[in-house]
């Protein structure tokens, strides 16, 4: 039977743990009142202890003060009311027995008094977030009920995109409202300076013990000013009266059209429509038209789901918490023999977290909502939304995991033996034709699978330490990979790869010429690109088509808002750049048609290919640079300028290396350790202080973080060290290091592998220190920005 420690920890929310009643503290307690009890125990005369007399004394003594006792008890809590309705009632137990360990039974009371306190103020605080938030989402569902009928009747009539403010049932006019980007920068400021001020008060109020939940008074304020805080964001706003209030429609710039929509809006109102600023009391036509609306209506149930989400945490936060008083003193009473459980039990259930049903009320509501407005009365198909069910793992996989593991292990095996006898690998110069045009493809791939594999550890790891990486990521329950799927593609993969290469070298050693069986690793090529966008339901492809959405949102990186996929799946590439050049060195060599020719130097020569090599080196950098501008612009934080300067000087390091890779000279090799130097020192402290949180000088681990995810320090200590080591892998270039008789490709190959290894460790401590963050800040659910703000007629 699994014990209820490991349960209750397997159970709770990751991010609210430290609001959770701290159970193993009480243990720790309890477990020193045992030890003080065994010690003080006594041992027994030799007469026998349950003589008659002894047992019908104690039997009158319990008939005549039985009552007495029970009416008395043990233990006395006392609850002091709340001075102000922010703050929840405290409990304090007052001992009526003497303890033969009272100091001990003192501290423990002390610590159950204080769990109870903090899980009743954490409870009311995130009740009231929750509560206010549905508010905001009610007025918000009652503005698009009032919007949409109006926009169905404009459209039957003809005006599809238009709302006029003829239309008696939703009268909707632009307000006289100067919106510039000055005005709401300024407003910006000064909103971040409350937020600070707020920020400081919070720290200075000893009595309030979550000072990083959001604040249930500024909540709404908040969510009205969500989609103002970014100089881009407020471009698409559109301001319209609806039923006399003045209603902005803020529709986030997360697409390239939307963003070149706002921009020309702003365009056309800065050069060619200024007159219409200064608009009269009619206001003018507004056009909202079905894609906006549509949006918004998307905006709004996402909102619903992630309300209902934070709603069903809060119900296992008081499932959990009830459970743990339980256990505990039920435990207590085992140990000292008294009977604590029914005195304290009743004011358990009597306190706030217990007795409040608003939480249970707010999600039926929540649920006849959704169900009515997104569900089209279909209860079935709401719950796929509200209470996705979770993926199961299933053994078939596991069982083909060792399947095809076995089989790649024996095709590498007999590829390395008949490469070795063969030389394939040596620098000869009659095998300088297969490691041109072969070895590419095979260690592209290599490199793409060992980075996947280390995926699917960091998926391992993640899991076992709790780190909740779906909700860091935003990966729907239902579709993301586990660490078996992620296994089974890569040995699936890797088995089918190794099983053609072992074809291919097997058919040139029979005789074939390389004009006969070049094509094998083209195609090959091919038909993982044809997998990769099959639109058929197979092989994944929810999550083939997510990939490719985000290598999509890398590529036009200014364009589309950034997230934390974005940007993670763009720190990988950043370590692929030797895969890439391996995929346009393949891809030029098989679109030109070299291989019928086999003039594999031909992309060599080509001038545009080697300026297209500048490129392939830059581009990772320049996309990573570009999220980080982007992020600047919409969120204005400095600290994204900073991490921009970082890629810059990993574009300058790239560059020089392929300069000097094509120009062997004194100038380019200074060059190179200069600016590599730097660029290596910026990312260390980059690696280590900002996206590992790490080399804290005040922290109680020394040179760490105050907060650990893994028990033994040693091993952040050997992974600082080792993401030392293989930041320095550019050595390499300088040194001209090989293997004995081995050729320098192979030696490339290994340094990029290294590489790719180093990007697998730094993304386990990565998500991390965002997971800690958000425990920080008990922040379990996703804030969605609400399409439909009022805004006041001062502004």
């Amino acid at each position: 039977m699994v014990k209820f420690s490991k349960q209750f920890e397997g159970q709770l929310v990751p991010e609210w743990k430290e609001a959770f009643v701290d159970y193993w503290q009480l243990k720790k307690d309890l477990k020193k009142i045992h030890l003080l009890n065994t010690h003080n125990t006594k041992p027994t005369s030799n007469h026998k202890p349950n003589s008659l007399s002894n047992t019908v004394f104690t039997s009158v003594k319990k008939f005549l003060f039985g009552i007495q006792q029970r009416e008395h008890g043990t233990i006395q809590v006392h609850r002091k009311l709340a001075s102000s309705a922010s703050k929840g009632d405290m409990y304090e137990t007052e001992l009526l027995e003497q303890f033969a360990d009272s100091d001990a039974t003192k501290e423990f009371f002390a610590c159950l008094d204080l769990q109870l306190n903090k899980v009743n103020q954490f409870y009311k605080t995130k009740e009231k977030e929750f509560l206010d938030r549905g508010e905001c989402l009610k007025k918000q569902m009652e503005i698009l009920i009032e919007l949409k009928p109006a926009l169905n009747r404009q459209h039957d009539k003809g005006a599809a995109s238009t709302l006029d403010e003829d239309d008696p049932s939703v009268s909707c006019t632009i307000s006289c409202v100067e919106d510039s980007v000055n005005s709401v920068k300024d407003r910006t400021e000064q909103e971040k300076q409350v937020q600070e001020s707020n920020s400081d008060d919070s720290e200075k109020d000893i009595d309030e013990p979550f000072p990083n939940t959001p604040r249930s008074d500024d909540l709404g304020k908040s969510i009205r000013m969500k989609t103002e805080d970014g100089k881009l964001r407020t471009l698409s706003g559109r301001v319209f009266s609806c039923q006399g209030k003045n209603i902005k429609l803020n529709i986030p710039l997360t697409t390239p059209s939307r963003t070149f929509s706002a921009i020309s809006y702003l365009v056309w109102e800065d050069l060619v429509n200024q007159s219409s600023r200064k608009c009269g009391p009619e206001g003018s036509k507004l056009h909202i038209n079905k894609a906006k609306l549509h949006h918004a209506e998307k905006m709004i149930k996402r909102a619903f789901i992630e309300l209902y989400k934070g709603l069903g945490y809060l119900k296992t936060y008081r499932h959990l918490n009830m459970l743990a008083f339980i256990k505990i003193l039920k435990k207590f009473d085992k140990v000292t023999g008294k009977q604590v459980l029914p005195i304290y039990l009743k004011v358990v259930e009597s306190s706030y977290f217990n007795s409040s049903d608003k939480v249970i009320h707010l999600a039926d509501e929540v649920e006849e909502l959704f169900i009515k407005h997104f569900a089209e009365e279909d209860r079935k198909k709401a719950m796929k939304y509200l209470k996705p069910h979770q993926h199961k793992e299933s053994h078939a996989a596991t069982f083909f995991i060792g399947l095809f593991t076995g089989c790649f292990f024996a095709l590498l095996a007999g590829y390395a033996i008949m490469a070795h006898v063969t030389g394939m690998y040596r620098r000869q110069p009659a095998n300088t034709v297969y490691m041109e045009t072969v070895y590419p493809v095979l260690s592209m791939f290599s490199l793409l699978f060992l980075h996947f594999f280390l995926y699917g550890c960091n998926i391992f790891m993640w899991r076992k330490t709790r780190i909740n990486y779906s909700f860091i990521f935003e990966l729907s329950p239902t579709k993301e990979l586990g660490y078996r799927d992620v296994f089974l593609i890569c040995t699936t993969s890797m088995t089918a790869v190794v099983g053609v290469m072992f074809i291919h070298l097997s058919l040139l050693t029979k005789g074939y010429s390389y004009s006969q069986v070049q094509a094998i690793p083209g195609l090959m090529l091919m038909a993982v690109l044809l997998v990769l966008v099959c639109p058929f339901n197979i092989f994944y492809k929810s999550s083939r088509y997510r990939f490719i959405s985000v290598i999509r949102n890398i590529i036009l990186s200014p364009l589309y808002k950034v997230v934390m996929l974005d940007f993670f799946m763009a720190d990988q590439l950043c370590s692929q750049v030797p895969m890439l050049r391996n995929l346009e060195y393949v891809a030029c060599y098989y679109i030109t048609g070299s291989y019928k020719t086999q003039d594999y130097g031909y992309c060599m020569r080509a001038k545009h290919y080697r300026d297209l090599a500048y490129a392939v080196s830059f581009l990772p950098y320049y996309w990573r640079a570009m999220q980080c501008a982007r992020r600047w612009f919409d969120e204005g934080q400095t600290s994204h300028l900073v991490n921009l300067g970082k890629y810059v000087s990993a574009m300058l390091a790239a560059g020089a290396k392929v300069a000097y890779e094509r120009e062997r000279g004194a100038g380019y090799l200074c060059l190179v350790v200069a600016v590599s130097s730097a660029a290596t020192v910026y990312q260390l402290y980059w690696d280590f202080v900002k996206d590992w949180g790490l080399l804290q000088m005040n922290s109680k681990n020394p040179w760490l973080r105050n907060e650990l995810m893994l028990q033994r320090k040693i091993i952040y200590y050997f992974s600082m060290g080792l993401n030392l080591v293989l930041r320095l892998a550019w050595l390499q270039t300088v040194l001209h290091s090989n293997f004995e008789h081995v050729d320098y490709r192979v030696t490339g190959l290994f340094l990029a592998a290294l590489e790719v290894i180093r990007r697998g460790q730094w993304n386990f401590y990565r998500l991390e220190n965002e997971h800690l963050n958000n425990a920080g800040k008990f922040r379990a659910v996703k804030t969605v920005p609400l399409p439909f703000n009022e805004v006041d007629e001062e502004d």
